[in-house]
């Protein structure tokens, strides 16, 4: 299948906003983190546009995509209800905040349902291209991988911002208010998203195994195109798979985070985190695509 560099850009970017939103409303929850609450508010929803945006990209004509919206089994409608349904809440979020005595602060119950949200969008977000024609993409493994980028972005990213931190603030004073919790999630996010990442690795290297073998077959439509060798696509694909989205995209954030917890030099192990988890999340979509064959049309 052609790579869908909107797709591909929308897939990483929502991930990357819901799991910053969920990061920050679980920092709510052990009130720690409080000067990074409006920044990670604000980058998460710049984040959620530009997917957003992204996605448009991907239509010749996008003003029928309001077609599809009468089927609630449709994947791209399950995904809107989704983006409406936490863009509310993250609104209500802002609202609460802003409101609350210290400008940071939002009930628990607002938190966790803030946490939970963002699982589902990205779930929902993933769920949409699982699909029995397509053997590579076939897996819940896929589920899991996205939402593993979704917990090593987003807790980096807020704990870079913590870091930054503003002019008057005292090193003693960022540590303090960071606290344990928001040093310990990327590192615990950064684990999560090496394990999918593996997992899913695994998977599609085995996938040449998954497609149906049709024998000699010849297409009218298509007289001096041969068919593709399943096998041999998959193995194509591995330098890309093992080198990129793994070693890079897994094992570096988890370096980086570990580096980063030990340290606590966020300013320097979070970018490093996150720049590796983004390009490793690009490579193990681009594999994606490239493995996107039919289960019988082999082209």
């Amino acid at each position: 299948m052609e790579l869908q560099w909107p797709l591909i850009l929308f897939t990483t970017l929502v991930a990357w906003s819901a799991g910053l939103f969920g990061t920050q409303a679980l920092m709510a929850v052990f009130g720690v983190g409080k000067r990074a609450q409006v920044p990670a508010w604000v980058c998460s929803a710049v984040l959620l546009a530009a997917g957003g945006i992204a996605v448009f990209f991907h239509l010749e004509h996008w003003e029928r995509i309001f077609n599809g919206f009468g089927h609630l089994t449709s994947g791209i409608t399950q995904e809107l209800i989704a983006i409406v349904v936490l863009a509310a809440v993250a609104v209500a979020y802002l609202v609460l905040m802003r409101k609350s005595d210290d400008g940071a602060s939002v009930p628990k119950w607002l938190a966790w349902l803030s946490v939970a949200l963002s699982v589902v969008l990205v779930a929902v977000m993933a769920h949409s291209y699982t699909m029995a024609a397509r053997p590579a993409w076939d897996s819940v493994l896929w589920i899991l991988y996205v939402l593993g980028n979704a917990c090593v972005l987003g807790p980096a990213t807020f704990a870079l911002i913590l870091a930054a931190g503003g002019p008057g603030d005292q090193p003693a004073e960022r540590a303090a208010d960071a606290g344990a919790p928001a040093g310990r999630t990327p590192l615990i996010g950064a684990a999560l998203n090496a394990l999918a990442a593996l997992a899913f690795a695994i998977f599609l290297q085995l996938s040449a195994g998954s497609f149906a073998d049709v024998g000699l077959y010849f297409d009218p439509t298509h007289p001096t195109k041969a068919m593709a060798d399943a096998a041999a696509t998959v193995g194509s694909q591995a330098p890309l798979l093992w080198l990129g989205a793994v070693a890079v995209g897994a094992i570096v954030p988890l370096a980086a985070a570990f580096m980063g917890r030990r340290t606590g030099n966020w300013k320097i192990w979070a970018p490093v985190a996150i720049v590796a988890a983004l390009v490793g999340a690009v490579c193990m979509r681009v594999v994606f695509y490239n493995l996107g064959l039919s289960v019988f049309m082999f082209y």
